[in-house]
């Protein structure tokens, strides 16, 4: 991780009529960090998400990826990210290499770059036996790597990773989690939400929001310390849970 600012957001306001989704979020993010966005259903970081991405427009607010305003850039910023989601990432009905020449392709990288990478991609996951493989016959763990991998092929500025690790085996997490170590120390800043309280630990740093607001932000070390928690999973529950949480609530 390095001083060099690669997200930078200041007052930060996205409404949905009078619904306020993220209300006043400032924050920066540098490059090569692991920065973990925590919070639980409805919070409000996939909106914010969605903005950092170029995919939304705030409310109000300044918002720079990558150097690029987000008014401004939306569509240069895309240029400069990955990203990679739980739900869909990958064409299921598309072979492992079809997938890469796709989404290589998507990027703006050459034929030959992207056979290239390609190569390299395939031997690094083992996965070199698979390249004709469908999609859809994969396990969920074999998917998720590769699209993480598919997510990085242009040596993006930041990858976005929306939690990526959702429904996968703990060996299969580790593993992944392990690719993002590499990623980082390429000087990739990742940014990834997650429900996985354990997965907030090998963060550099991680934010924590409640109802549209960022309400703490630090190394997991410090945010223990801070509240006098054992793990960043009790600062969770210390002050991200709702007023009205019952444990009994659906």
């Amino acid at each position: 991780m390095t001083s060099e600012k690669v997200i930078e957001v200041k007052n930060l306001v996205k409404k949905f009529g009078s619904f306020v989704a993220n209300d006043n979020l400032s924050f920066d993010v540098y490059r090569g960090e692991i920065f973990g966005f925590l919070g639980a259903n409805g919070a409000g970081k996939t909106t914010a998400l969605r903005i950092l991405s170029g995919l939304s427009k705030p409310s109000s607010g300044d918002v720079r990826v990558a150097g690029l305003d987000i008014y401004r850039h939306a569509e240069k910023v895309k240029k400069h990210i990955g990203y990679m989601c739980q739900k869909f990432s990958l064409y299921e009905d598309l072979t492992v290499a079809e997938n890469i020449m796709l989404y290589g392709g998507i990027y703006g990288l050459s034929k030959k770059i992207i056979e290239n990478r390609a190569s390299t991609l395939l031997e690094s996951l083992n996965f070199t036996s698979y390249r004709k493989n469908i999609i859809g016959s994969l396990p969920l763990g074999m998917r998720q790597k590769l699209a993480f991998a598919v997510a990085i092929l242009h040596d993006p500025d930041i990858v976005f990773l929306d939690e990526p690790t959702g429904g996968v085996d703990p060996i299969t997490r580790r593993q992944f989690w392990e690719m993002i170590y590499k990623a980082s120390s390429d000087g990739i800043t990742v940014f990834v939400t997650t429900h996985y309280m354990d997965e907030a630990e090998y963060c550099d740093r991680v934010s924590i929001m409640s109802e549209g607001r960022i309400v703490a932000i630090d190394s997991p070390d410090e945010l223990k310390k801070r509240y006098g928690a054992s793990s960043v999973q009790d600062v969770f529950v210390k002050i991200a849970r709702p007023s009205n949480y019952s444990p009994n609530n659906n």
